[in-house]
């Protein structure tokens, strides 16, 4: 490790560091974010502002892949022994010979798109978890209403998001009579917005699609904005006079904490993802997310929950069977968590990051008249990481037995949901999620 890379690990800052720098700690509350104000005072600090509770495992990191659009499952995860695949899919099926065998326990006639070597090289070495034939009752079929299911866990797709939830409790304090506290870098999204899934009561994540846009603009709009930022986010005595003068809940605080909260995450994001990353990564938008994320994880940021995005998946037309658009998508994605993991491996991470991938629903059996699929029902969740249950999970559902043309589901998605809380982050899924589903066993015992 070079001294470069040293520089970028997080440090444990004393109050005598805070008092060197100039910081007035008397008023810290008011312009101190959380996670750094905690830390000068000498209090609990297992990750930004995630409260410490016996079992909880603080180091453990969930990385979440949305494939937006509607995942072909069947082309994804292939039923090669089974004639109904070929019959219902006269274009577009890959053939036999094509087909990336998987071995292991329940894998006779089930296997991956031949794009995808890179989760094969996954499945080869004990890193993936392929949960079959995931859904919900009475499935919807728009993009938006089935997004939002996934994402609240919740089949009236109300409330908040349930990684906000599980924000909310482990992270910000809220709860059992506690309004709960807001924690930074609890949670990064990579994209224009933060997703749903990750918005709680209290829980605000961080959400950018590019470093460059992650920082403070006003110096680019008018020289004179810049030293009014600067106080707010700087001073130590003057600001926090200010706040403290309207109290320390007023308007004025709350900015002050909010501005500098803001200030200390760009900074330590866009050095972070400064990093030259340790392995090649393929082209494409997920691997530019995913190398941003194993960068932040390098860095030593203490993030909970990261949140990649990739779209494209909604193939009514001209889906293609072993190439074509649909082939390029799952290359992609394979490459990307391949690469990722590799580069996780090199900087001793792997073992802290389980990645779990999902998708709105899957598609249609048979193919449309356009070459496609249309909006479907069940299918495959991923999971990757030394930790998890490697193999195929849960069943196939049948090609034969269908709800009008539609795959019936297997597996519940907050039942991997709630083994991902209960195995991975040490939470009780039945207060996060708060549906009568019984945990799945996706994380090998310790």
């Amino acid at each position: 490790m070079t001294t470069s890379d040293t520089n970028f690990k997080t440090t444990a800052f004393t109050r005598r560091e805070f008092l060197g720098a100039g910081l007035t700690l008397a008023s810290a509350a008011a312009t101190i974010p959380a996670f750094l104000e905690r830390s000068a005072f000498g209090l609990p600090m297992p990750a930004p502002g995630c409260s410490s509770i016996p079992g909880t495992p603080e180091d453990h990191i969930l990385v979440v892949i949305q494939l937006s659009g509607g995942n072909d499952g069947l082309n994804t995860v292939i039923p090669f022994g089974q004639a109904a695949y070929y019959k219902a899919r006269t274009s577009i099926a890959i053939p036999q010979d094509k087909v990336l065998r998987l071995g292991g326990p329940g894998s006779d006639g089930i296997g991956l798109h031949p794009a995808m070597r890179g989760l094969k090289e996954l499945h080869e070495d004990g890193l993936l978890a392929i949960v079959q034939g995931v859904g919900y009752p009475n499935p919807n079929r728009s993009h938006f209403k089935s997004m939002d299911i996934w994402h609240t866990a919740d089949t009236s797709a109300t409330g908040h998001g349930w990684l906000g939830r599980y924000i909310d409790a482990e992270c910000c304090g809220y709860g059992k009579g506690e309004s709960g506290t807001p924690e930074p870098q609890a949670a990064i999204a990579i994209g224009r917005e933060a997703p749903l899934a990750l918005q709680g009561a209290v829980a605000k994540p961080i959400a950018f699609e590019n470093t460059d846009l992650f920082r403070w603009l006003g110096h680019d709009v008018h020289a004179s904005l810049a030293e009014p930022y600067e106080r707010i986010t700087r001073r130590g005595a003057e600001a926090p006079a200010e706040a403290a003068a309207h109290g320390p809940n007023s308007n004025a605080a709350f900015l002050m904490r909010t501005a500098l909260d803001a200030q200390v995450s760009s900074e330590q994001i866009r050095r972070a993802v400064a990093q030259r990353p340790l392995v090649q990564y393929p082209a494409g938008d997920l691997g530019r997310q995913l190398r941003m994320v194993a960068a932040m994880i390098r860095s030593g940021l203490r993030t909970r929950v990261y949140y990649v995005t990739m779209g494209g998946f909604d193939t009514h037309a001209g889906q293609g069977g072993e190439n074509g658009r649909h082939a390029q998508l799952l290359g992609q994605f394979a490459g990307a968590l391949r690469a990722f993991y590799s580069e996780l491996k090199e900087q001793g991470d792997d073992g802290r990051v389980l990645t779990l991938s999902f998708s709105e629903f899957g598609r249609r059996v048979g193919q449309n008249a356009s070459g496609g699929t249309d909006h479907g029902t069940a299918a495959p969740m991923f999971l990757a990481g030394p930790m998890v249950r490697p193999g195929l999970l849960g069943a196939y559902p049948s090609l034969t037995d269908l709800d009008e043309g539609d795959l019936k589901y297997t597996t519940d998605f907050r039942a991997v949901y709630g083994g991902v809380l209960s195995g991975w982050l040490g939470a009780d899924p039945r207060k996060v999620l708060d549906v009568p589903v019984r945990p799945m066993t996706v994380v090998r015992k310790a």
